[in-house]
């Protein structure tokens, strides 16, 4: 492994739509280990694949990267000295070191037409056998690859895979892993249209940028043998692979959107903290191997190395997640949810583009009643939009209505809890409660022959935070006319 010393490592998507939190989990581990180590963090876009390349795609990943705090070193917008960053705009680097390897024997020419491979793979398959490419083309003589040259028939690059032997590394995470040559493809380097594969353009792009070590999901352990040769055929040195296990959902199984997964953007639309979900994800495949699961971003760029990373899959659990990010918010001062919640409140009516400090500090006081039970920020229209909603606008749950509001003597006691409260000098919690005990001794009833009634006139529901909190915080004057609004469904 090499040193820490001048650490550059690189998260390289493809423009191919929003990321996954799989991803994410890459480019997080690179940016810690980069932060650690004082180290350079690189950007480099992928996009090779034009079939694939969707319109804004550059764009969604890099804002992804952004919504995470993860900034880059180098790469699009921030320039560098190994650039450019972009491997469309890097064409050129592939086809010379593409015709370098063919000089030197180690990468052919192959004329196959898509008939011929097509038709190998169907008899390969017939017979039982792996399928990969024949070498049909790898021991042309020069006057059949003259032949073919002169016809003009489009051609792609192929690797000489070393056909004895064995391809040994040192995996930073799984250890020595060995592959046996026989068993290994001539894989395209460079494609009929002059653009690389991944194999070429990674290996070319991270010898060139000085990549020291090379993070990347498990599922690249079988390429890892054909880019170990590729570096050895260039003569150039390896970086250090870590391979990172692959995050697994409660079921077992690869996780994905089946299980629970969602793409990288879609937490923060759902009211997941950026500071929960950098906390979390950190500790999917990586173990700080301390008795807590609470950490600081600071913390974890403090404490992060590779030694600490698993050679095991983590269960990425949908539901531990909410259960880091409800205790970040209960950490959060009033005013700081308040302003983090602001944005899903708008989006559902309950407030006002530019609230007034007046509002926000009400919207405060709301949030502070639900704090301990909400679990992401979304939640919050859903817990106390009736507070914010006209007094004449929230809605009633029928059932609580036909439940509670029919009861003998029902208008009566919210008559009276509602002159009591109208008389009140100091109008909190206490007093409120006062109240409510008052009429349910002079009425002599059972304490939920008021308090349920009360609750439903004030809030159209029959569960939330404490009803006489909830009362002081919708202050005397809403209070009442919602107690008048309440009396015109009562029915008995």
């Amino acid at each position: 492994m090499r040193e820490m010393t001048n650490v550059r490592v690189r998260y390289a998507p493809s423009p191919t739509g929003i990321p996954h939190i799989g991803n994410i989990r890459t480019a997080m581990f690179d940016w810690l280990y980069a932060r650690h180590t004082g180290g350079t963090f690189i950007v480099r876009i992928e996009d090779t694949d034009k079939n694939r390349e969707v319109e804004g795609g550059i764009d969604l990943q890099l804002d992804a990267l952004r919504w995470y705090g993860l900034d880059w070193d180098e790469g699009p917008g921030v320039g560098g000295a190994y650039g450019p960053y972009i491997q469309s705009e890097r064409l050129h680097f592939y086809q010379k070191y593409a015709d370098e390897l063919i000089a030197a024997g180690k990468a052919y020419r192959a004329y196959d037409s898509e008939e011929r491979l097509k038709s190998m793979r169907e008899e390969q398959q017939k017979r039982g056998l792996p399928t990969g490419y024949d070498r049909r083309h790898r021991y042309l003589t020069d006057e059949e690859r003259a032949e073919y040259e002169k016809s003009g028939a489009p051609s792609v690059v192929r690797f000489a895979v070393p056909t004895e032997g064995k391809t040994t590394y040192v995996d930073a995470v799984y250890g020595e892993i060995a592959f046996e040559n026989r068993v290994l493809d001539d894989a395209i380097l460079l494609k009929s249209d002059g653009y690389p594969t991944y194999h070429l353009a990674s290996v070319v792009d991270d010898h060139l940028m000085e990549i020291t070590h090379v993070l990347r999901g498990e599922d690249w352990i079988p390429s890892s043998p054909l880019h170990v040769q590729l570096y050895r055929a260039f003569g150039w040195d390896a970086p250090t692979f870590v391979h990172l296990p692959n995050m697994m959902g409660p079921d077992g199984k690869k996780f994905g959107k089946r299980n629970g997964a969602k793409d990288a953007m879609e937490y923060g639309q759902e009211g997941y903290l950026v500071e929960a979900m950098f906390n979390f994800m950190s500790l999917q495949g990586w173990s700080p191997k301390e008795e807590r699961d609470l950490f600081s971003r600071e913390e974890l760029v403090e404490r992060f190395s590779l030694e600490g990373i698993l050679n095991r899959s983590p269960i990425t659990d949908p539901v531990k997640l909410d259960w880091f990010n409800g205790q970040y918010i209960r950490s959060m001062s009033l005013h700081d949810l308040a302003e983090r919640c602001l944005p899903f409140l708008q989006k559902a009516g309950f407030a006002e583009e530019n609230p007034s400090a007046e509002t926000l500090e009400y919207i405060g006081r709301v949030l502070a009643l639900e704090q301990e039970r909400i679990k992401t920020l979304a939640e919050a229209p859903i817990l106390g939009g009736f507070f914010l909603q006209a007094d004449d606008a929230y809605e009633f749950d029928e059932k609580a209505v036909a439940k509670w509001f029919s009861n003998p003597g029902v208008g009566d006691r919210l008559r009276a809890v509602k002159e009591d409260f109208a008389a009140l000098k100091d109008f909190d919690a206490a007093s409120v409660e006062a109240v409510v005990r008052d009429v349910i001794a002079r009425f002599e009833v059972k304490g939920g022959e008021v308090i349920h009634p009360v609750r439903v006139s004030v809030s159209g529901r029959t569960t939330g935070p404490g009803l006489f909190e909830m009362i002081e915080v919708l202050g005397r004057e809403r209070v009442l006319r919602r107690l008048d609004r309440a009396l015109s469904l009562v029915t008995a």
